[in-house]
């Protein structure tokens, strides 16, 4: 399994409905994309305070490889991360991604 984590630096301005309809729609991906385990998605509640920013989040819980890799070109999957490229702050650079095996 491939657990594949992304932290988000979301722009000041958005409200928390337009927040909470972004964070479903990735997890609405898992009813279209074959091989999504899992979604879950929240704000950091860490108290150490090294979020650097980045303080919305979500994780994908895929089956395996293959299946992370037919997710990242997926359409519907593309459509979702124009829309959340286009509500971080600095674009790409309000985006955080990180993957490994479970």
């Amino acid at each position: 399994m491939i657990l594949h984590c992304v932290l988000l630096r979301l722009k000041a301005a958005m409200t928390g409905e337009e927040k909470q309809a972004l964070l479903e729609s990735v997890v609405a991906l898992k009813q279209v994309i074959p091989g999504i385990l899992d979604v879950r998605y929240g704000p950091n509640v860490s108290p150490e305070g090294l979020h650097g920013g980045f303080v919305d989040g979500f994780v994908v819980t895929f089956e395996n490889a293959e299946a992370r890799d037919a997710y990242l070109v997926h359409p519907e999957h593309v459509a979702v991360g124009e829309r959340i490229v286009s509500s971080t702050d600095g674009g790409l650079a309000g985006l955080l991604v990180f993957d490994f095996n479970l």
